[in-house]
């Protein structure tokens, strides 16, 4: 009976041996390589995205970065009067991303509100540097408003509310700064977050707070949406 193991060190090195092994060397050489190749590409694209991700971080070079975003708009409004409910203010825009507003800000602390709120407590929190989400709750089904809150639940300087009435499915506001989309997956979202939300250089109020106000605005039980006209009393927007 043969035995396996008195193989000799001449026959376990003969050419034939050496020349079956390669096949298998080669595959995991390039096997390897693929790896390295499919990891390079991943860093690659992720640092391309972050690329033109950063594009819309305010700068010194770039103080107002939102400027460059396809189908923004943008309003002039200077230091803005207070008004007390249940005063209404004249808005010029709807929604309102600018001008007199009540005395009390919406909380604007990554809040998704399920119901419409008042708009001149909204104004005030695009005073503090916040960015207010609105969208109409008649074009969005629940998967869409889902996926647009995530932009903002949780984010520090951000709201977002239903806007009955709306003339486009998602209106974004900033203070003097707006932008109208219909797709809640438009990556503009994300830009006009990146470039206004708390951006010192477009809003009057550096540094001031987006918490609740005790005996002011109740985020629990918010002041509601007036979908009314104002009516001759009410304030114009620039306050005078």
């Amino acid at each position: 009976m043969t035995n396996d193991h008195s193989e000799s060190p001449q026959s376990r090195s003969k050419p034939g041996g050496l020349r079956r092994r390669l096949p298998w060397l080669v595959a995991a050489a390039v096997a390897v390589v693929g790896v390295v190749a499919v990891g390079a590409y991943v860093l690659t694209a992720g640092s391309d995205d972050a690329g033109e991700a950063h594009d819309f971080a305010p700068s010194a070079d770039n103080p107002d970065p939102s400027l460059g975003i396809e189908g923004i708009v943008t309003v002039d409004y200077g230091p803005a009067d207070h008004v007390q409910a249940p005063q209404r203010v004249a808005y010029d825009q709807s929604p309102p991303f600018g001008g007199a507003h009540d005395q009390y800000w919406a909380t604007c602390t990554g809040i998704v509100y399920p119901d419409a709120i008042r708009t001149e407590n909204a104004v005030h929190s695009l005073e503090h540097g916040a960015v207010w989400v609105t969208y109409d709750p008649d074009r969005l089904s629940a998967d869409d408003v889902t996926a647009l809150a995530a932009h903002v639940d949780g984010v520090p300087y951000t709201l977002m509310s239903p806007y009955p009435g709306l003339d486009s499915a998602v209106s974004l506001q900033s203070w003097g700064h707006q932008l109208r989309l219909d797709d809640v997956h438009d990556q503009r979202i994300a830009d006009f977050l990146m470039a206004l939300r708390q951006n010192p250089n477009t809003y009057p109020e550096p540094g001031a707070t987006c918490s609740t106000v005790r005996g002011g605005f109740d985020p629990a039980d918010p002041p509601p949406f007036d979908p009314s006209a104002p009516g001759a009393d009410a304030v114009p927007v620039d306050g005078n």
